[in-house]
C-alpha cells in the first residue's frame, strides 16, 4: 500500500494485525492489528493491474453478474474508508460489474458494533478497505457487502468488529494479522463461528518469521499467495509467491483433518498448524487493479499481497454457497477441485501436495 505517491515503486505495510491492550498470558501487552506488505507501483490515471477478467479467466471462476446471489460477505478492517462507497462505483464501472450501492441493498458499511458511528479515517487502511471491497464484489458481483469498520487496529476493537461481522454475513475476509503470542488461543472462539467461512491473509513476509495470528487460528481458512504468469497463453503458469507468508504454529495444533491429509507431515510442523491452507494470486508483479481516491490525486493502483487472495477466496466461497472450513478443505470428500503449486519459494519451496508456500493450492473454476 502506497503512503505517498512520490516513488516509483516501494514497499508499505498493507494490510495484517500487530500489536490491543490484552493481557496475553505473560503480560498486559498493547497489540495492534497491521497490513501485510505489498509492493504497489506509483499511482496511475488508469489502471494498470489485472482486472477482474483477467483473474476469472485463470481460474475458471464464475463470470456471471449473479455469482454469489444470495449470500453475504463480509469485510472486517480497522479505521474508516470515507470515500469507499464512490470509489467501488468507480471501479464497478470500469470493469462492467453491476452497481454495488446503500441504495439498491448491496453494500453497508457499519462501525464495529453495527451502527453509523465511524472510526477515523486512515490513508492506508482506506488502500487496504478499497482493495478488499472492490475485489470481494469483482469475483462475487451478485453477493450483499457487508464493511465493519473496528474503531482501532487494537485486537481488541479488530474481534468486536469480527463478532458483529461473523453473526451477520456467511463469508468474512480479514486482511489483518498479528505476530504470535503467548495467550492468542484466548482470541480463537471470535475467529470461528458454525455455518461461517472465515478468511484471514497469511501475511506478506515469507515463511520465515513463522506464521502470524489469526491466520493460525484453528477455525479459519489462512490465504497465501502465488504468481500468476501469461494469462490466456499457452505459457500460462501459477507459482508460489516468494513473499507468501505462512509458517508452523507457535501456539495452535493442527486440526485432525489437517493432520491426516496424505502429504501434510512433510511440512514439518508435527502436530502444530500449518499455514496457509490455501493460496491464489497475490504477488504485486501480477497486481490486482484498485481504485482509491482518498487522499489521492492519481487514484488507480496495481496491488497484491495476501490482502489480494483473502477477499477473493471469501468471494470464490460465496460463490459456491459452500461452508468452507477446514474440515471441508482437508476432506477427500471435498468439492473444492484445487490447483497444485509446484513451482516457487517463500523461504520453503512450492511441493506437489499440501505445502507451507500455498497450502493445497489455488481455487479453480471446477467447483460448484
Amino acid at each position: 500500500m502506497v503512503p505517498t505517491l512520490a516513488l516509483a515503486t516501494l514497499v508499505t505495510q498493507a494490510a495484517l494485525v500487530t500489536p490491543a491492550a490484552q493481557a496475553d498470558g505473560t503480560s498486559t501487552v498493547e497489540r495492534r492489528v497491521h497490513r501485510p506488505h505489498t509492493l504497489s507501483a506509483e499511482a496511475t490515471a488508469a489502471p494498470t493491474g489485472l482486472s477482474p477478467a483477467q483473474v476469472k479467466q485463470a481460474y475458471g471462476f464464475p463470470t456471471g453478474s449473479s455469482a454469489g446471489a444470495g449470500q453475504k460477505v463480509a469485510i472486517v478492517a480497522p479505521f474508516d474508508a470515507p470515500t469507499i462507497e464512490a470509489d467501488l462505483d468507480t471501479f464497478s464501472q470500469k470493469f462492467g460489474l453491476p452497481a454495488c450501492t446503500t441504495a439498491n441493498g448491496c453494500f453497508k458499511k457499519v462501525g464495529q458494533t453495527g451502527g453509523k458511528t465511524y472510526p477515523s479515517a486512515d490513508k492506508l487502511w482506506a488502500m487496504e478497505i478499497s482493495m478488499d471491497v472492490e475485489w470481494a464484489h469483482a469475483i462475487a458481483p451478485g453477493a450483499e457487502l457487508l464493511l465493519v469498520e473496528a474503531k482501532s487496529d487494537r485486537l481488541a476493537d479488530v474481534v468486536v468488529a469480527e463478532d458483529y461481522a461473523t453473526g451477520h454475513a456467511a463469508y468474512v475476509t480479514n486482511s489483518l494479522g498479528v505476530a504470535e503470542f503467548a495467550g492468542q488461543t484466548a482470541f480463537d472462539a471470535h475467529f470461528s463461528r458454525s455455518g461461517v467461512s472465515i478468511f484471514v491473509a497469511s501475511g506478506d513476509d515469507g515463511a520465515s518469521n513463522g506464521p502470524g495470528y489469526p491466520a493460525a487460528a484453528p477455525g479459519v481458512i489462512a490465504v497465501g499467495a502465488t504468481t500468476l504468469l501469461n494469462i490466456g497463453q499457452p505459457t500460462f503458469a501459477e507459482q508460489g509467491w516468494r513473499n507468501s507468508g505462512g509458517g508452523c504454529s507457535l501456539y495452535e495444533t493442527a486440526s485432525s483433518a489437517q493432520h491426516s491429509y496424505p502429504g501434510y507431515g512433510a511440512v514439518g510442523c508435527g502436530g502444530m498448524r500449518a499455514v496457509p491452507d490455501v493460496a491464489l494470486v497475490g504477488d504485486p508483479r501480477s497486481g490486482v487493479s484498485v481504485y482509491d481516491s482518498y487522499k489521492t490525486a492519481n487514484s488507480w493502483f496495481q496491488a497484491g499481497g495476501t490482502s489480494a487472495s483473502t477477499p477473493m477466496w471469501a468471494a470464490r466461497a460465496a460463490d459456491s454457497g459452500l461452508v468452507i472450513t477446514p474440515k471441508l478443505l482437508y476432506s477427500p470428500a471435498s468439492p473444492i477441485t484445487f490447483r497444485d503449486i509446484t513451482v516457487g519459494n517463500n523461504g520453503e519451496p512450492a511441493l506437489p501436495g499440501y505445502d507451507l508456500v500455498t497450502g493445497l493450492g489455488s481455487w479453480t473454476g471446477a467447483a460448484p
